[in-house]
């Protein structure tokens, strides 16, 4: 098997400088919450729009002074609560899998950061340079307003996770920094670990919504792909609802990363799940199989 080597981290300035001196963290619970959620509301931002930040701590955290790795996580409201998922009323509820996983010992041990959406979501998540060919008429019609999500990673790498780095006993190098998301989070993980390859080691991009943009996170993907013996890449998609159009798109990417010299099982991995459809519902049953081939 390949031997794995990763970047160092990068050390980057926090961009809002005094802004976030003042944060105010609450705690946030729920009938059945395992661990806990330190819940930021608003989080503030120099770069995006203010939004609500939860970081999840495995049991035993508080008690330890061991670092932890970091998973970010997009679509925040649907990690852990169903009652804020608004459409499904399902959640990944990544508390209870994400523990069960550490307590088995078939992961590290990780926090968890959701960061929630807001109503400019598609602008933040759609990869900017990817579709930077298409015609500007053409994304405001669809986006209402230019793609952001460069600004979007910027506020994850230069404010986002400073704070986190400096707030929690972390494990700050790209090795042990994660990012995952569902659909337009799947793209923006994608995008995350390609435009900051010093900062993320790996990407769990689940039903990932290459459509978008007549795939041009495909074309992207070939120019920018990092190396994949500093990198772990998963892909999954279903065969239902939305996921049902994705598999030829996926399809073209796995050629694109084996020309990269990625290799199926080492590292990167897709997956296909025959009946499962464009939900946090089927998204929570398997969210396993990228925990434990990232972190694993």
């Amino acid at each position: 098997m390949r031997s794995k080597k990763f970047f160092k981290s990068y050390d980057y300035e926090s961009a809002a400088g005094s802004l976030l001196g003042g944060i105010k963290m609450i705690p946030y619970d729920f009938t059945g919450l395992i661990g806990q959620i330190e819940r930021y509301n608003p989080f503030p931002s120099t770069l995006v729009p203010p939004r609500i930040v939860d970081v999840w701590l495995p049991p035993g955290y508080t008690d330890s002074s061991e670092r932890y790795s970091v998973l970010y996580m997009s679509d925040g409201q649907n990690l852990f609560n169903p009652e804020l998922s608004k459409l499904s009323h399902f959640a990944w509820v990544m508390d209870e899998t994400v523990n069960r996983l550490i307590e088995e010992g078939r992961i590290r041990k990780i926090i968890v950061v959701g960061i929630w959406f807001t109503k400019v979501r598609v602008r933040e998540y759609l990869p900017q340079k990817a579709v930077s060919g298409i015609k500007k008429i053409v994304l405001d019609l669809h986006l209402h307003g230019s793609p952001n999500s460069d600004r979007y990673l910027r506020f994850m790498v230069e404010e986002l996770k400073p704070f986190v780095d400096s707030n929690y006993h972390t494990k700050k190098n790209a090795n042990d920094t994660f990012i995952m998301g569902s659909s337009m989070g799947g793209l923006i993980s994608l995008y995350a670990l390609c435009e900051y390859p010093e900062v993320f080691g790996g990407a769990g991009c689940v039903s990932t919504h290459f459509p978008i943009g007549k795939g041009a996170m495909l074309d992207y993907m070939k120019a920018k792909l990092p190396d994949p013996a500093h990198h772990r890449i998963y892909f999954d998609f279903g065969t239902g609802s939305l996921d049902a159009a994705y598999e030829p798109y996926q399809q073209m990417a796995d050629e694109i990363m084996q020309a990269k010299g990625y290799i199926q099982g080492i590292d990167w991995l897709t997956k296909r799940f025959e009946g499962h459809d464009h939900s946090e519902k089927y998204w929570r049953e398997r969210v396993h199989f990228p925990l434990e081939f990232l972190l694993g």
